[in-house]
């Protein structure tokens, strides 16, 4: 087994493994959080278990998406299953909208508009307080694959989550922060009711609620759609292939670079390049091989590398010039 496949197996395990923290984490405050919300009567509690249960939902898709995207290539589907993550993915930033924010923005509507009766806050502090533990455990899983991803490629903590095409650790760090959040406004809007005696402020807590989670699902819809439409690498790393092809004898220039996210450890190369004008079939032949050696070893997530023989501007001006052209 190669560097870069270990490499690549080895984080696809990480990020299961991180999903799969959140899942576990999710699915027992739900159910405690929905006890708490038909004891207390909170409307913020009711918000924050459909919260949970749509993040449950979202890691079950993740966790499916990374299962299917890690098929190998075949027949039908030569370049792969890396891009099924990203519908997956947008279907779980779906389910956090429609399952998350639609019902907390309702209920709070519902809550202002009709009121509530209050009942006994205790039970819900003590599931607040034991959610946000859990909570704070998956979301240090999850930034702590972010940091050593961020660390390895050398860039930033924020950069990296910004763009990394590893949205279901993405994901899974939005969602746990927002969760966070969440509780702290549902205790808000608790203690709030308690101390006026008005349900207002956790009807304002659960559309709070909701807002946050609009937003989540926005940034991570946003991300899976752009992937799903193709993404190219960033900048730095366009500059870094440029720089490795015209590294290699025999390479004059290249003409044209076309680079792709296929999936979080899988990128694709394609570029129009000119060779030495005098260079033989042969030496084309080896400089096309030196360079995909060279491209692999510095960039281990590069699994296609295609390369074009083009002449360049010189050469076609001067067949141009021939007599008989």
């Amino acid at each position: 087994m190669s560097d870069a496949k270990a490499k690549s197996e080895a984080g696809g395990g990480e990020s299961t493994f991180t999903v799969i923290v959140a899942a576990l984490a999710n699915l027992g405050i739900a159910v405690a959080k929905a006890v708490a919300g038909l004891i207390s009567g909170s409307s913020a509690m009711l918000s924050e278990a459909a919260h949970s249960v749509a993040d449950t939902v979202t890691e079950v898709m993740l966790l499916t998406a990374l299962k299917r995207s890690g098929k190998p290539a075949d027949e039908d589907h030569p370049l792969g299953y890396g891009p099924e993550r990203y519908i997956w993915a947008m279907l779980a930033s779906i389910a956090t909208f429609v399952g998350g924010a639609v019902f907390s923005i309702y209920d709070g509507v519902h809550t202002l508009i009709a009121g509530e009766e209050l009942g006994n806050p205790l039970v819900s502090y003590v599931v607040l307080g034991v959610a946000f533990l859990l909570e704070s455990y998956s979301l240090r899983t999850g930034v702590k694959q972010v940091r050593r991803e961020a660390s390895r490629l050398r860039v930033p903590d924020t950069y990296y989550l910004r763009h990394t095409p590893d949205t279901a650790v993405k994901a899974v760090v939005m969602e746990d922060s927002a969760a966070l959040i969440g509780l702290l406004l549902a205790a808000g809007g608790l203690l709030g009711g308690q101390l006026t005696g008005s349900g207002a402020w956790d009807g304002i807590a659960s559309c709070l609620i909701g807002l946050l989670l609009v937003y989540v699902a926005w940034v991570l819809g946003r991300s899976n759609a752009q992937l799903l439409i193709g993404r190219p690498l960033p900048p730095a790393v366009r500059a870094g292939v440029r720089e490795e092809l015209t590294s290699v004898p025999h390479i004059v220039d290249v003409l044209d670079l076309t680079t792709l996210i296929q999936g979080p450890s899988e990128f694709m190369i394609a570029a129009k390049v000119d060779f030495r004008d005098m260079a033989t079939a042969e030496e084309v032949e080896w400089a096309c091989e030196e360079a995909e050696a060279q491209l692999r070893e510095r960039f281990p997530s590069v699994r296609r590398v295609y390369l074009d023989p083009t002449p360049g501007r010189g050469q076609r001006l001067r067949e141009r010039q021939q007599p008989g052209s």
